[in-house]
């Protein structure tokens, strides 16, 4: 059979963030603008958040090398790339040091894996963009996220048209590989529309039962029984069993602040 799909994706959502923290915050403190001074890219993750990617990293480096991602993918913002490194490190006992061609795990930063851009909304809570950009918060709630684009922004649509070209990559040159994702809240339910054959009102039923964790694992395997080729096949959701055998605190706060869900 000539299969396309590597033999297991693990979509993974980053360690908590400095910028969580301070989106909470401000949240508590009904203020209008989150309190970090770095542009979001560049946000790197806060104690916690390292100590939930030391124990994703634990669990992946317990299983047998023969089960473990081969390929790691990841987005190009600190607090993913972090959350990756320490991964991989777990994995690839020739990542701290060995050059490439000594690594048994293929490893590279995508930019089509970024959190979605927020445009004029970025840094706002949910407080400060019903009082600065009324008209928009409106529109937002008319439209829906998965639509709606701020301006300077994406909408999810913009965000799955991107991953539509990741998949076409993945299948291009990992097939039958293992392949770990780590990015954002959004692309991990964005991936699932995809890889899941969703439409709008189920992924956004998805994304208001829950937040998608950081550090949790959704994962997808190979079934050649279904379709012609062959499909994924989803195995876990939201999986975060490895940060509570570890004794890490479980969140789930937003990467970056926007209007109530629709």
């Amino acid at each position: 059979m000539d299969q396309k799909w590597p033999q297991e994706i693990w979509l993974v959502r980053h360690g908590q963030s400095a910028g969580n923290v301070a989106r909470d915050a401000a949240e508590a403190a009904k203020g209008l603008m989150i309190d970090i001074a770095e542009r979001d890219i560049d946000v790197p993750l806060s104690d916690l958040g390292l100590q939930q990617s030391k124990a994703l990293a634990g669990w992946f480096a317990a299983m047998p090398e023969r089960s473990r991602p081969n390929v790691v993918l990841h987005s190009p913002y600190l607090r993913a790339a972090e959350t990756a490194r320490i991964v991989r490190q777990a994995i690839d006992p020739y990542s701290p040091v060995g050059s490439e061609a000594d690594s048994q795990v293929v490893s590279r930063v995508d930019e089509r894996l970024r959190e979605k851009e927020f445009g004029i909304l970025d840094r706002l809570t949910t407080h400060g963009i019903s009082q600065r950009y009324p008209g928009l918060y409106e529109q937002r709630q008319h439209v829906g996220k998965f639509y709606f684009r701020p301006p300077g922004g994406e909408s999810w649509c913009d965000v799955i048209l991107r991953l539509r070209s990741v998949l076409d990559t993945i299948t291009r040159e990992y097939a039958r590989e293992r392949v770990l994702i780590v990015g954002h809240q959004v692309t991990v339910n964005c991936f699932r529309y995809l890889l899941e054959r969703l439409d709008e009102a189920t992924i956004l039923a998805y994304d208001r039962g829950s937040d998608v964790p950081n550090c949790s694992v959704t994962s997808y395997r190979f079934d050649p029984r279904q379709g012609k080729r062959g499909k994924l096949a989803l195995d876990l959701v939201n999986f975060v069993a490895p940060l509570e055998a570890a004794g890490a605190a479980v969140t789930a706060s937003k990467d970056v602040p926007a209007a109530p869900k629709a």
